[in-house]
């Protein structure tokens, strides 16, 4: 029986491994794309991103690095030692934040946030690390670590230990500010208490909760938060046309008198643009390297971000679903992994892992699509950047891990 379900584990993790690196091949060749147009270069923004497709490649290189170191060890080593990791990427964090009051020369403030460390030694300035990347493995690991073999979490009162865990990191990262991030880190806690044994009553509370709480939120958000959030049924014209005539409306709303036509061009550009480019790629798109929203920057971000969206444009329909399929197959190796493990820290370790891609992926194509605040967020596996290429790497690895370790023939304590 064992034999047998190594050899179908084995099976899993090479799928899960093969859908990783077609990923990491759609996203080279779709920023590469972005850069290389049939026409001359027609902007300063298109020449930029002639070489980022050469350091996405390097990207990968280290993210292929990280999969192999932690598959080096096992994956229950790294458990024992998340107390330590979580530790690190928390004063990681705090460091961006003394950055507000003390200036420090290696946090650079881009768009008036602090998400980056870069350092530069003797002129040759080192890739920039965003911690609140890497905050996502630490994250993971000790709330894995901390569920393991625990059988009390039927009880409401057992829940603060978690909660506790994921409100530290989730306000430091809140205040770079990173709201992708922080809405990331509420879906994976309800996941991995859950199945650590939470009751779905006890879960519904604390939603309810949560709920009644959002208008104080709400009150005390700065006014460019509130659009952001806002612009999703800003999309309407009703909407916009109500937020017109009601001052009142417009202030909830926006924070202030709100006027469509700045709207379309402030904070709604990048909704309205990326939902052109994802129309107009049709069932079929335009074409490898074809199409306005390739040749033309008219969509911020496309190389990150919105990166979702130029692959619509220029595989349309049929290659969207392609890479959403991707996406399901890693979920559900993923799912196996931790279905057939009978270790209560692996198995919340591979859930977890499962968690962060979905929400990611949800929130990522949501947002292109115009059906969630815009976020930054980026797409794992295929956006351009190094840090979230990295970490979504070692998740692949982490899960790989989990998947070569010998399973236990009785688990020696549940999750009762």
């Amino acid at each position: 029986m064992y034999e047998f379900l190594k050899g179908r584990l084995l099976v899993v993790r090479l799928v899960l491994l093969l859908a990783a690196v077609a990923l990491l091949v759609i996203g080279i060749l779709s920023i590469y794309s972005l850069g290389h147009p049939y026409q001359p270069n027609l902007d300063e923004e298109t020449k930029e991103l002639e070489g980022f497709w050469k350091k996405q490649v390097q990207f990968a290189g280290i993210g292929v690095l990280g999969f192999i170191l932690v598959n080096m060890v096992n994956y229950r080593r790294f458990g024992s030692v998340s107390h330590w990791i979580y530790g690190g990427v928390l004063l990681l964090l705090s460091v961006l934040l003394l950055d507000k009051f003390v200036d420090l020369p290696f946090v650079p403030v881009i768009n008036g946030t602090r998400r980056w460390i870069r350092f530069t030694i003797r002129g040759m300035q080192l890739p920039a690390i965003q911690p609140s990347e890497f905050c996502k493995i630490a994250y993971i690991l000790a709330l894995a670590w901390y569920l393991r073999y625990k059988s009390n979490y039927s009880k409401l009162t057992a829940l603060v230990g978690p909660f506790a865990l994921t409100l530290l990191p989730m306000v430091l990262i809140l205040l770079e500010p990173d709201l992708g991030t922080v809405l990331l880190m509420m879906p994976v806690l309800f996941t991995m208490i859950f199945i650590a044994g939470a009751k779905v009553k006890h879960l519904m509370i604390i939603i309810l909760l949560a709920l009644l709480t959002s208008p104080l939120l709400w009150h005390f958000m700065k006014d460019y938060q509130r659009t952001r959030i806002s612009s999703v049924i800003l999309q309407s014209k009703w909407v916009q046309q109500k937020a017109q005539q009601h001052p009142a409306i417009g202030k909830i709303l926006v924070g202030g008198q709100f006027s469509a036509k700045k709207w379309s061009r402030n904070e709604g550009f990048h909704l309205i643009r990326s939902k052109y480019a994802v129309a107009s790629g049709g069932m079929s798109g335009y074409g490898f390297r074809r199409g306005p929203f390739v040749k033309y920057n008219f969509l911020p971000a496309r190389h990150n971000d919105f990166i979702f969206a130029t692959i619509a444009h220029q595989w349309g329909f049929w290659g969207c679903l392609f890479v959403l399929s991707l996406y399901v197959i890693i979920i559900a190796c993923g799912l196996e992994i931790a279905q057939n493990n009978t270790d209560p820290f692996g198995k919340l370790l591979a859930i977890g892992i499962v968690a962060i891609f979905v929400v990611e992926v949800v929130i990522n194509v949501s947002m292109t699509l115009g059906l969630m605040p815009i976020t930054g967020l980026t797409l794992p596996l295929v956006s351009y950047g190094g840090s979230s290429l990295l970490v979504s790497m070692i998740f692949i690895g982490l899960l790989n891990n989990v998947g070569r370790s010998r399973p236990f023939t009785v688990a020696p304590k549940s999750f009762e």
